[in-house]
């Protein structure tokens, strides 16, 4: 019960989320009207992903030190559930600004580096993927997971605010303030980052733990295969 506590906080924070995002009050702003409900969906989605792939990256680089393949086994679990969230991300988004813009996908630049960097973590689940050598495809995989994340973040937070930009906060247009958001949402807003957070941490504890399953049975396999081939051998001498 001791180590279900933080599972159970995020069903609990979720379920708030969820209530509020459906049936909760929010202002009623020119354009946006219920939309602004997106909020605790869309917009907590990427800091839920960042914080999933910094974590990977992290992980990344205490594999590159240790050559741990736990670490290694995390990263990748890690980076899988940022993959996740950024594609529930761009999905929320899409509807979002199909509502408020007129379009599914409009040639924004945030838009456009959001997808430019989901398409560079895709590669890195190819990458993973074309290696049968567990250590090698660790230590390259790791290189790999460090450049992306140090890409993506100037295609998400940098760029969109050198140019004009849709999304608030961006080519100066106003970010979230008194014109589109209050304090309730905020209420809403903050615990919904900390319980995708939570649940994206979830999904990853999972992963791992059947990543390691999975090892382990292979082993195993792999051990009654010599054994059996080594009785074979004595059988046959």
């Amino acid at each position: 019960m001791k180590k279900a506590w933080w599972k159970i906080l995020t069903v609990i924070i979720l379920y708030y989320v969820i209530f509020q995002g459906l049936l909760g009050t929010v202002p009623r702003q020119p354009i946006l009207n219920e939309t602004i409900r997106n909020l605790y969906f869309h917009v907590a989605m990427w800091p839920t992903m960042i914080t999933l792939l910094l974590v990977s990256m992290v992980f990344a680089i205490r594999y590159l030190r240790s050559s741990n393949t736990v670490d290694d086994d995390k990263s990748a679990a890690f980076a899988k559930a940022g993959i996740l969230f950024g594609i529930l991300g761009c999905l929320s988004g899409s509807l979002w600004a199909n509502y408020t813009w007129g379009d599914f996908w409009p040639n924004d630049p945030k838009l456009n580096g959001a997808a430019v960097g989901m398409l560079i973590y895709f590669a890195y689940l190819l990458l993973r993927s074309s290696f049968e050598d567990e250590q090698r495809r660790a230590r390259i995989s790791a290189v790999y997971n460090i450049f992306a994340f140090f890409v993506f973040i100037p295609l998400i937070y940098v760029l969109p605010r050198l140019t004009d930009s849709l999304h608030p906060g961006n080519g100066g247009n106003a970010t979230f303030s008194s014109l589109d958001i209050d304090n309730n949402l905020r209420m809403v807003f903050y615990p919904a980052c900390i319980g995708w957070i939570l649940l994206g941490t979830w999904i990853t504890s999972i992963r791992y733990r059947l990543n390691v399953i999975k090892r382990v049975q292979e082993e195993r396999v792999a051990e009654l295969s010599v054994n059996h081939h080594g009785a074979a051998r004595a059988v046959n001498d």
